[in-house]
């Protein structure tokens, strides 16, 4: 087939926004100082993905290559750059790989609680300060993480923000299949693998579920969840007893930046599927009602709403008391409504909505609200603080047995909430809010204390930004927090100190990652850091791709049968890209 025409698709399809007057868009000749991996990684599953949902990869590649200088046809499609002896080889294979200790999932577990006990970690608090690297795995095409890695015996799972998604041998790092999807995936791969079969499930960025062969990588079915053009899969799947629950969001909020755009329709939601074919069992919107006109914006184009609620994380199971609880987000535009910045409770057989807590009313925000105000031409008349759950809640104990729910929100504020009622038990501040601000994506649980990460990226510089406290789960009182690290950002562009990543727990430590490129592990009763590694380096790897660190953000640590993984590198929103997995181990 003949090539694409990366000049005459940039025209056709980019031109209007990067060569006009739209705010915060970057210029043509802004985008020449892009890598072509990070063009492509904004064209596969983040912002432009709208604009590029019709765009085949070669397309999304070639526009790729011609911003950013390269010759037509010289940037390469993924497994092209992958050398042959990459690939497990024969006699490298076992019985049954996906038998052994496993993190399957977002959380570790359906409670989403991200602690592994001694015995499945493999690792010790003792052991931690004697991590050394192991192997690094180079991700071709990409300048971001994708999704957090599942370890399910001697297989590990990830996908790729271009769309690929790699199952690897967790010794070697040698690559077992790979599997196209057709955007990016940052959703956290669920497995499986009952009688004799195993299926691994994730979603993409353009809210497609797959259901693939996890010992082939051969497609079993794949089924689109939403029809919304921004709508996407950025939570981990969920299993139990047949049934997949798929958190469904969107970058609509991105879209509302252009004047002409008709702000904004999508809803968020939870949709059940059938494991066996991807069928539809149920679906329960974040938003009862559907987007109505409301108006119009000072250039003239139609306003909808209400909108938004995104459900941006994995959902939390609770089979004994048949419930599923997610977390939502925002309102895009006018009105708000009751269910944004909430933790909702749902009946895990019907999905009929059980209670709601919201915490923060008439948050209703987009990305236009960024600009100057007379070019603000979508934000909504609220202007809400943009205070969205992005990380999943957690079911725990208490120390007197009886259940707790706990949930972290981009306020900085982490609740105890009664699951049974949605009633709040206590709640703790432990970090500014805003846009990028407060809780992020997800926090850790031992049972006592709640292990709890801040960003504040984008309100604060380095050295201000990011912090790690720890909360005890019964009264929510703060038991210690850490301080930012001061002088990791020093001669490092696009650096910024806050900790927006989630957290991992074992017995004893705690990792947290940072967008200043380190992972670090923390003695649990004190918070004092046991061991730490700079990820922003260049690194030889398993599989010949030249690889780089970047910011930790997104995705926490997987940590399983005495190997810790970490995906390092973070391109959107002006942090550091990278495109590599490490592995971990006691030397």
């Amino acid at each position: 087939q003949e090539a694409p025409n990366g000049e005459l698709i940039y025209a056709e399809n980019c031109a209007r926004c990067h060569e006009g007057s739209l705010p915060l868009m970057p210029s043509r000749e802004a985008l020449n100082e892009y890598t072509p991996e990070m063009i492509e990684t904004a064209l596969s599953g983040w912002g432009m993905l709208s604009e590029a949902a019709h765009l085949s990869h070669a397309e999304r590649r070639a526009v790729a290559e011609f911003l950013s200088g390269r010759p037509a046809g010289s940037y390469r499609a993924p497994l092209e750059v992958i050398p042959a002896n990459a690939y497990c080889s024969v006699n490298m294979s076992v019985s049954d790989p996906l038998v052994g200790h496993s993190w399957n999932g977002w959380g570790a577990g359906t409670n989403n609680d991200r602690f592994q006990d001694t015995e499945t970690a493999g690792l010790t608090a003792s052991d931690v300060p004697r991590l050394r690297l192991k192997w690094a795995f180079g991700v071709p095409g990409v300048a971001a993480s994708g999704s957090q890695a599942t370890v399910v015996g001697r297989r590990v799972f990830f996908g790729a923000r271009n769309g690929m998604v790699y199952s690897l041998d967790s010794e070697t790092g040698c690559i077992a299949w790979t599997f196209q999807a057709d955007a990016g995936v940052r959703s956290t791969p669920t497995v499986v693998h009952e009688e004799g079969d195993s299926t691994v499930f994730f979603g993409d960025s353009h809210a497609r579920v797959y259901a693939l062969d996890a010992l082939s990588g051969e497609l079993r079915w794949a089924t689109e969840v939403d029809e919304h053009i921004d709508a996407m899969i950025t939570g981990g799947t969920v299993y139990h007893q047949g049934r997949l629950y798929v958190p469904v969001s969107s970058l609509e909020e991105a879209s509302a930046i252009a004047p002409t755009y008709e702000c904004c329709t999508f809803r968020g939601s939870v949709v059940a599927l059938d494991v066996e074919d991807g069928g539809e069992i149920w679906r329960t919107r974040t938003i009862a009602r559907g987007a109505e006109p409301t108006g119009q914006n000072s250039v003239g184009t139609r306003m909808w709403g209400p909108s938004g609620a995104a459900i941006w994380s994995a959902p939390t199971v609770d089979p004994e008391n048949n419930r599923l609880y997610v977390t939502t987000g925002d309102n895009y535009s006018d009105p708000p409504v009751g269910t944004s910045d909430a933790i909702m409770a749902l009946a895990l057989d019907s999905g009929r909505v059980l209670w709601t807590q919201q915490t923060t009313p008439e948050d209703a925000w987009n990305v236009s609200c960024l600009a100057e105000a007379e070019e603000a031409y979508n934000c909504p008349e609220s202007e809400g603080p943009d205070y969205d759950y992005g990380s999943s809640p957690v079911l725990t104990t208490q120390a007197d047995g009886s259940p707790i729910l706990l949930a972290g929100q981009k306020s900085g504020v982490l609740y105890g909430l009664d699951p049974e009622s949605g009633e709040l038990i206590w709640e703790q501040r432990v970090g500014d809010g805003g846009v990028l601000g407060g809780i992020e994506w997800g926090f850790a649980t031992d049972g006592e204390a709640a292990y709890v990460s801040v960003s504040e990226a984008m309100e604060k510089g380095p050295g201000d930004a990011g912090r790690l406290s720890a909360v005890d789960v019964n009264d929510g009182t703060v038991l210690w927090e850490t301080v930012p690290s001061e002088d990791t950002c020093v001669n490092r562009n696009r650096c910024n100190t806050g900790q927006p990543g989630a957290v991992t727990a074992i017995p004893g430590v705690v990792f947290s990652g940072s967008l200043d490129g380190h992972i670090r592990a923390y003695d649990a009763a004190t918070g004092e850091v046991v061991w730490d590694f700079d990820t922003v380096r260049a690194f030889d790897t398993v599989n010949g791709v030249p690889a780089h660190g970047g910011s930790l953000n997104g995705p926490g640590a997987t940590l399983v049968g005495g190997t810790l993984f970490v995906n390092s590198g973070y391109s959107p929103i002006g942090f550091m890209p990278g495109n590599v997995l490490l592995a971990f181990a006691v030397e």
